[in-house]
């Protein structure tokens, strides 16, 4: 039987870890044996605590790596261990696990790597709000302009990989910007990447540390990643 792992990154979620485990952890999809593992990326509250009280599979990093740190953690104990499935699926609550198996469907249709999208036929109740939508926009223009590829959700954090790309991101795996530069850095690869319409839902406690002034930096900031990685994969190339 193949192995799916379902990769939780989870900082500072005391409030909504125990929600989001339990999303996944009685789901059953035909044919697949489905594993979990939070990675608890130097929480400062009680989500190490929770984990270890509730018994739930856990890797517990001594400080703050951040999102990409966290994620590629997760990708080396899948790799290691031989899955042939890895799901990013974020520790607070917002993704949702129905659509889990769509994900594993559209990789079994010969995609190496899923992107869950809030914006393909709006799906989801949740509503990003005008900055990040406008953000959003101009990332996946990038994208488009340089990788020739259109992407709805660039920053989707609800994404699932094939055995190939847990190898490649295992071994490399982008730190400041991880969604969209693992994005451009699969696209010239040539990975076959898809994206499907999913939906998403408000996370219930806490709240984004993403704020109107930080989303216009890291706009710009993704957006100058994206085109270092054009030109120097151009130079590399002469």
């Amino acid at each position: 039987m193949k192995k799916v792992l379902i990769i939780i990154p989870a900082y500072n979620e005391e409030l909504n870890i125990e929600d989001t485990v339990k999303k996944i952890q009685y789901l059953k999809i035909k044919n697949w044996q489905l594993d979990y593992v939070v990675i608890n990326d130097g929480s400062s509250d009680r989500t190490e605590l929770i984990c270890r009280k509730k018994g739930y599979k856990m890797i517990s990093l001594i400080q703050n790596l951040g999102i990409g740190g966290a994620v590629q953690t997760g990708y080396k104990y899948a790799f290691y261990n031989g899955y042939d499935i890895a799901i990013q699926f974020d520790g607070d609550g917002q993704h949702d696990e129905n659509y889990i198996e769509k994900l594993i469907k559209e990789i079994e249709s010969g995609f190496d790597f899923v992107i869950g999208s809030r914006y393909i036929n709006d799906l989801s109740k949740f509503k990003s709000t005008k900055t990040r939508i406008i953000g959003k926009n101009i990332i996946s223009f990038f994208i488009k302009i340089f990788y020739g590829i259109k992407i709805y959700d660039p920053t989707s954090g609800f994404r699932a990989a094939n055995k190939d790309v847990i190898e490649l991101f295992a071994k490399n795996y982008p730190i400041e910007y991880p969604e969209p530069e693992s994005i451009c850095i699969l696209k010239k690869k040539n990975f076959r990447i898809s994206e499907i319409p999913v939906e998403m839902h408000e996370r219930l406690y806490g709240e984004s540390s993403i704020k109107p002034l930080k989303s216009v930096y890291y706009m710009f900031s993704v957006c100058l990643s994206i085109l270092s990685i054009a030109i120097f994969e151009r130079v590399k190339n002469k």
